[in-house]
This record gives structure tokens, sequence and C-alpha cells, in this order.
């Protein structure tokens, strides 16, 4: 535990005194992750971080709205050392407790204002080991390091609201040592060298949970165009080690990105792109907003699953980590739809094979047992059979129609299980509670409906363009 300060907080006078906020929000897996009492609106992240050292020296800016009167609020923050804190350029008083860092403002905070929190620290950011045994927060060392924030990692390198159901812009200005880049989401603002350092300055005005920020610094090769649908700009950043290996799939996402958007809708962030480290530099792909981190390059379904959950998980996030099938599931069936509109591959016949496949029967998608189930196979197959079940319930019109609606709807929101469910009841007039009850939350392997003879195409709408 470590206490900073002798600030005490007080109501404020003519009114109730305010009360601390929630230490966390109840996730079903993580009670203890984000925090209650306010909502965060805007981030501006200093880091400067050298690789020879690991050391980073940091200030956190965090912008927020209180939904009470507060005498006291937390952020979640694993490891680093905190310097000093303030609230609207006052000292704070600050109590720390594990990954809980308690602030005490001089005054109560008053319901619905807004209100300015600026923390100090500095340390070597923690590689964290998660429920399923992945590595995430601040992985790497030497001249190459990526943070990856899934399902709680990003504590490790700035303090926060790290729930996804909070939602913010990001401003990142990074300082490494001239030679390194430095990505991270958003657009680059600008980029300059003095005194053999390099400061980028990225912005991300779209809001975006915790979780998908990221930094990934090292001698990444960086390209900039506007290849993309409707112009948007893509930002490449490739490991030399592997820029060979991943120049025919930086080559595709021109492709993907106009099939998804005939698919699901309009793009919703204002770039796209990739970035490739090595082999090794993680244990898995992941969805980083604008750019996903991929460790070393891969086929082209894993960039269709990782663009995809541009719309499905990124935009449309999940209300808790009970909901995550809506960003897997999606991301999966993403995977079975561009193989049946480029390569003649029928949906259908992806679903026979997850549905063979005994990994997918563990347990319910929408209801994972523990933490460590999260990312397991359940998530993914089943959680797109779902989808498939409903395409084949509703017709494909039906279906198509709806998935844009749901990315429209709650566009650079949050949903849950239960909104997704009403909001396709609402489009049908099919009572859609048995599929729900078998393919979501049954424990047993239900009989699936069978595919009408033929090829099922999509509907034009949603076929990309050859």
């Amino acid at each position: 535990m470590l206490i900073l300060g002798g600030c005490s907080g007080h109501g404020e006078k003519g009114g109730a005194a305010g009360t601390p906020g929630a230490a966390g929000l109840g996730d079903p897996y993580f009670p203890h992750l984000g925090n209650g009492g306010y909502d965060v609106t805007h981030y501006a992240l200093t880091l400067d971080y050298d690789p020879a050292t690991r050391r980073l020296d940091a200030t956190a800016a965090i912008t927020a709205r209180a939904t009470q009167r507060l005498s006291a609020f937390n952020l979640d923050l694993a490891g680093l050392t905190v310097g000093h804190a303030s609230v609207d350029g006052a000292q704070a008083g600050v109590r720390r407790v594990g990954t809980e860092l308690t602030l005490r403002p001089r005054a109560d905070i008053g319901r619905g204002a807004t209100f300015r929190t600026v923390v100090r620290y500095s340390g070597a950011p923690r590689t964290l080991t998660a429920a399923d045994r992945t590595r995430e927060g601040w992985i790497g060392s030497g001249k190459r390091s990526v943070a990856l924030g899934q399902p709680t990692g990003s504590m490790a390198w700035f303090p926060g609201n790290h729930h996804p159901s909070d939602k913010a812009a990001y401003d990142l200005r990074i300082t490494v040592p001239k030679g390194q880049q430095a990505i991270s989401n958003g657009e680059l603002a600008s980029e300059r060298t003095t005194g053999g350092r390099t400061v980028f300055d990225w912005h991300c005005a779209e809001p975006m949970a915790s979780y998908l920020a990221t930094v990934a610094v090292g001698p990444y090769r960086v390209k900039l165009s506007r290849d993309a649908a409707d112009g948007i700009p893509v930002h490449t950043a490739v490991d030399p080690a592997v820029a060979a290996d991943s120049a025919g799939l930086l080559a595709r996402i021109p492709a993907i990105m106009k099939w998804g958007e005939k698919t699901f809708g309009p793009y919703p962030f204002s770039s796209t792109g990739v970035i490739i480290g090595r082999p090794g530099d993680a244990d898995y792909n992941l969805e980083t907003q604008n750019r996903p981190f991929l460790p070393g390059p891969g086929g082209t379904g894993i960039l269709v699953h990782e663009l995809t959950h541009q719309w499905f998980g990124n935009s449309v996030t999940p209300k808790s980590w009970r909901d995550i099938w809506l960003n897997e599931g999606f991301a999966e069936y993403a995977e079975w739809l561009w193989a049946e509109s480029k390569d003649g591959v029928p949906a259908q016949r992806a679903f026979d094979r997850a549905y063979a496949d005994a990994e997918n029967w563990a347990f319910p998608p929408a209801e994972p047992p523990t933490a460590a189930d999260i990312s397991a196979r359940p998530v993914y197959g089943r959680g797109a059979m779902v989808l498939h079940q409903l395409r084949l319930a509703v017709g494909d019109d039906a279906f198509f129609a709806l998935v844009r609606g749901w990315a429209r709807a709650h566009r650079h929101g949050n949903a849950s299980t239960a909104d997704f469910t009403a909001f396709a009841q609402q489009r049908t007039d099919r009572d859609l509670t048995a599929l729900w009850d078998a393919w979501l939350y049954g424990s047993e392997k239900p009989p699936p409906s069978k595919a009408p003879r033929g090829p099922r195409q999509q509907p034009e709408a949603s076929r990309s363009a050859q």
C-alpha cells in the first residue's frame, strides 16, 4: 500500500457530502475491473520510453464527468510508481492498494461536473499473465515492445477506467530514441526529432475501449496510403524481419475494406491498417483500434477477422466481458462469409466443420464459465454458428440487413447479448426464442437447421466488387 499527500476530501458547502466511487464495476469475470462514479471522455497520455532500460516516464491527463457526487474515485493501475496526482490543478491524496489507485480531491466533485485528473508515474511497465495464461500488458524487450490490453493489460502502462463499457477519445504523445517508430491508434498528427529523440503524436477521435489502445515500439517500416474504401487512410507498420513475407497480406487491405463496407455498412473509423511484428512478439492477434496487431504475417482470413472487429468489438463494444461472443462470433463468421464471397466456399461448409468440432461444445457462447474461457473456442466457433442459424432462420436479405442495422444502431457504443437478441427479434416475424435457447444458451448440442439446396449467395448490396 502506498499513500501520497495529506489532502482529505470534504463536502462542498450547501450540499450533502459526496461518497467514494466504486472500486469495480462488477463485471462477471473481472468484478474489480473498472471504477464507478465517473465516465471518462478523454485520455491524454504522454509517454517517454527508453527501450534499453525499459523505463517509462509518463503523465496521464484524464478528463471525466462525475455520475455521482464524488469524495474519492479509483483508477486501475498495475505496477509503476505514482509520483504525483492532481484533480483540477490541486494536489490530490493518493492511496495505492494492489491495482486500485484511489484519489481523494480537496473538495467533492459535484454530480455532472467535468473534472481533469493528472497522474505522473514511472517505472518498467509489466507483462501480465491473463487467466488463460496468455501474455498481455507491455510485452517485449530490447528494441521491440508492444502494449496489448485484452482483457486487463492496459492497466500495465496507464491509469484509467479499464472496463470496455467506458470508452473515450485518446491523444498519445510517445517519445522514443531516434530510429525507432512508435505506432498507436488513430491518425499520426505529427512527428519530430530533436536531440536524438523522436516524438510521435497520435490522435484517436472516435471512442475507444482501453483494451484496444496500443503502442508498438520498434524499427518498423511504416507506410501511409489512401487505397481503402472511400479514401480512408491506410497506415501500416511492419517489422523489417517479416516485410517481404507481409507484402501480399498488406495488398489485401483495400479489398477487405471494400468488402467489409458492403457487407457490414460504412467503416466506423477515420483510418485503418495493420501492425505486423515478428513471430514471438505476442501469443495472439489483437484487433487494436484502427490497426490490428499481428505477431507475424498470417493468412488473409486472419486479417479479415481482425478488420471485421473494427465494426464488431471496436465500434460496437461489449457492455461486459460476458458479451464477448458478439465480438468473436461476428469476426469468425466474417471469415466464413469472405470464403463464400471470394472463394465460392459456402458458409454452410464452415458451419458443418465447426458443428463437428467437439471443442465448440464445451459451453454456451453467451455464458463462458470463467475468465479463462472468454477466448475459448465456443466463443468463436459456436458464436459463428449462432449467426449462421439466424441467417438460415430469417433468410439472406433480412440477415444482412439486420447485421448492417446492428452495426449502425450501436455505432461507437456498447451492447449486450440481450440487446442483440431483442434487436434481431424486432426485425422478423418469426419467434427466435428457441434459436437463442438452443444455440446461445443451451448446454446440449442441438440439431442444426438445414441449408436450402444450391449455393447460398449474399445479396447484391453485400457482395464485394470483384
